[in-house]
Formats: C-alpha cells, structure tokens, sequence
C-alpha cells in the first residue's frame, strides 16, 4: 500500500497535522525526528512551519528535507 499525504499543516512548536488519501489523519510530534544535516534548518521553528506537501506525496521543506510517508502513517495510526 502506498500512503500519499494530501494535506499538511504546522500546528504547534514542532508538531504537524498530516492527512491521507485513505482519509487516516493526525498530529505528529516530530521534535525528537529531526536529525541528520539535511534537518538542521528545519530545526529552527520558523523554518519548520514552511512545512508543505511534496507533489510525491509527503511532508517536505524548502531545503530538500522530507520524511517517509510510511512512518507519517505509522505515526498518525499508532501515536508514540
């Protein structure tokens, strides 16, 4: 199964609100995700909320950042 994000939203400090074209849909808390060089800027929270979704179907940042829509999913169907 391939999980498309259709909608993406900041919501607070670091947390996103996030829908599927399965209609799934949820806030994630990605404070502790955001590691590696490509997520030092999204770090930073204004940059963080520039948060959109990518014509390939997930979250992403205008410096190329982007998280796997199959752990959005997994995130938003079983909350850490």
């Amino acid at each position: 199964m391939y999980y498309n994000v259709v909608d993406a939203k900041h919501v607070r400090d670091f947390v996103v609100w996030v829908k599927f074209e399965d209609g799934a849909e949820g806030e994630i808390d990605l404070s502790s995700e955001l590691w590696g060089l490509v997520f030092e800027p999204v770090k930073d929270r204004e940059f963080f909320q520039r948060v959109f979704v990518a014509d390939y179907g997930t979250t992403a940042w205008p410096n190329g950042a982007d998280l796997a829509p199959e752990f959005l999913y997994e995130r938003v169907r079983i909350p850490a």
